[in-house]
């Protein structure tokens, strides 16, 4: 919870048309991918079965990717890992997806 005792969350928001928005609270632990099992379910081509990995703390929030075929990108750079912050664009595949920071 933040000092007016509302809980901050995560937002990812396919950048295209929004048609994808993922939401994760601090503590979170989530896979992203084309799989059944993934936590978040994103079935377009290009994206591995289980493609990355996001783990969302207070302040930050950090991808990792799965050995992807076709790897995670964060700002047109491709990562093993790395943080995200409000404004940053998380791609997988073609889907690109924009991460945003708010109160919930």
């Amino acid at each position: 919870m933040n000092a007016s005792g509302r809980r901050d969350q995560w937002l990812l928001i396919e950048a295209d048309d929004g048609s994808l928005t993922f939401r994760l609270r601090p503590g979170a632990v989530k896979t992203l991918g084309r799989a059944p099992r993934a936590d978040f379910i994103v079935n377009r081509a290009l994206v591995s079965r289980l493609h990355c990995r996001l783990t969302a703390g207070d302040d930050k929030l950090e991808v990792e990717d799965l050995k992807s075929t076709n790897g995670t990108f964060v700002n047109d750079k491709r990562v093993t890992r790395a943080e995200l912050t409000s404004g940053d664009r998380l791609r997988l595949g073609r889907v690109e997806l924009t991460v945003e920071r708010s109160e919930n």
